[in-house]
């Protein structure tokens, strides 16, 4: 039988593998990205419904967009900061300086 590994041990094993650090970072990014747009609509007391209409999406995409199920394009995300009321702001970090 083997040994159990801790999840430590897993989860160097698994970052260890070829391509393992970039599909960490777009879930990150997809992650970062779902949560803001949730948190905002949450603030604007908007149900799911009614962002996905201001946006001109559907309710689903909305919801799996705010799970980070999925990576939004550019046009995407100008229509829902549009329909949050906000400015979309894209920038780039140096890699030391990013995380």
């Amino acid at each position: 039988m083997s040994e159990r590994k801790s999840w430590g041990a897993k989860r160097a094993e698994i970052m260890s593998r070829p391509g393992a650090g970039a599909a960490y970072e777009a879930a990150r990014i997809r992650f970062e990205l779902g949560e803001a747009v949730r948190l905002r609509r949450e603030q604007l007391g908007l149900p799911q419904s009614e962002l996905a209409e201001r946006a001109g999406l559907k309710q689903p995409a909305v919801a799996r967009f705010a799970a980070g199920g999925t990576m939004p394009t550019i046009p995407m995300l100008e229509r829902l900061a549009e329909a949050l009321e906000m400015r979309l702001s894209v920038q780039f970090q140096p890699l030391r300086e990013a995380s």
